[in-house]
């Protein structure tokens, strides 16, 4: 390694820096462009800024004092007034400050919002992406027997997938009968990476954070958590109400059914959380690097080559994370899933 041409580089690396003024820097606030990035919107945001923005309208479906109404959020103003409110038809607007930001509002209050917003769009996509590889796939069972040749290609590798998901995860999660809940546990595994892959895609039609949305989480566990108390057999609500402990621990004071009972509803809180929190914080994460590069524009020279490249090298870096992110978050809460409905069904040692 040539060690006196490394030395040269960092000195006139340095003299660059001290040398080359600083211009004056434009208004850019990063936390404005990773917010924009991870939120929900009446519209869905392509590229450029300002005027020169492409943007794709949105259906609006509402429910204001003057009844229902339907329109393309195009018709909103693109600017906000002084009162941070983007106008549009029927006196409705679109608030972009304060406790009702991203929401449409009427006289300054929310209004009952059944939009068509990205995140619920790019859900469609994906749901119709995956029904299309899915049934693609089974059609290609279609009129073959047991005995024929394995199949190859992407119909191979969404079988090895399948069985993976299936023999790995929900047959030792879920125990005896794994059988039943192979269709929900499959669907929640695939629903969820897609929906992580798709997100990854910087353009249409992907770009959508659908699994950093609290609400779309909330609802996977919600299913999870009704699964999970319906498949629960007469011991596993016998270790809730009246466990296996010392009779102090549970009467006069219920401590441990207490603890258990709780914990019936902190599970599927940790499978919203952790799926929520992981997702959006990745995004996060690759947007406020990629932000560096705007950050140091108006800087020295040497300046910005540096960061920008430190940017470029981090952002392939992180998105080679996010590939593997996308899997494990799938994985994670299909098998958290299926350990919990096993749990539900489990028998007592001595039987």
């Amino acid at each position: 390694m040539n060690y006196k041409l490394i030395r040269r580089f960092c000195i006139l690396l340095l003299m660059l820096l001290a040398m080359t003024p600083t211009a004056s820097a434009e208004d850019f606030s990063a936390k404005e462009v990773v917010l924009e990035h991870i939120k929900d919107s009446h519209e869905w945001h392509v590229t450029g800024e300002g005027e020169s923005a492409v943007v794709i309208p949105l259906p609006v479906i509402v429910h204001s004092s003057t009844g229902w109404h339907v329109f393309s959020s195009s018709q909103f103003e693109h600017h906000a007034d002084a009162s941070g409110l983007r106008h549009g038809p029927h006196n409705l607007a679109i608030a972009t400050t304060g406790s009702n930001a991203g929401k449409i509002v009427e006289n300054g209050s929310p209004v009952l919002d059944l939009s068509i917003t990205k995140t619920v769009a790019v859900m469609f996509i994906n749901v119709v992406l995956l029904l299309c590889i899915v049934l693609g796939c089974a059609r290609w069972y279609k009129n073959r027997k047991a005995s024929d040749r394995a199949p190859g290609g992407f119909v191979g590798f969404f079988e090895m997938l399948v069985m993976y998901v299936v023999d790995e995860i929900i047959k030792p999660g879920v125990g005896k009968g794994y059988e039943k809940y192979v269709p929900y546990l499959l669907t929640c595994f695939f629903f969820i990476f897609t929906c992580n892959v798709m997100g990854l895609i910087p353009f249409p039609p992907g770009s959508g954070n659908v699994t950093g949305n609290i609400a779309v989480t909330f609802f996977l566990a919600l299913c999870t958590f009704i699964i999970v108390q319906f498949s629960g057999n007469k011991h596993y609500w016998k270790d809730i109400f009246w466990p296996d402990v010392p009779m102090w621990l549970k009467c006069p004071a219920p401590i441990i059914p207490v603890i258990e009972f709780v914990g019936i509803f902190t599970k599927p809180f940790a499978l919203m959380i952790r799926l929520f929190a992981n997702m959006m914080a990745g995004h996060a994460i690759a947007v406020a690097i990629t932000c560096i590069i705007f950050l140091v524009a108006s800087k020295a020279v040497a300046v910005q080559l540096s960061m920008s490249g430190l940017s470029v090298v981090m952002s392939v870096f992180m998105m080679c994370l996010e590939c593997l992110v996308c899997f494990i978050q799938a994985m994670v809460f299909t098998m958290l899933s299926a350990v919990f409905i096993g749990l539900a069904r489990v028998e007592p040692a001595h039987e």
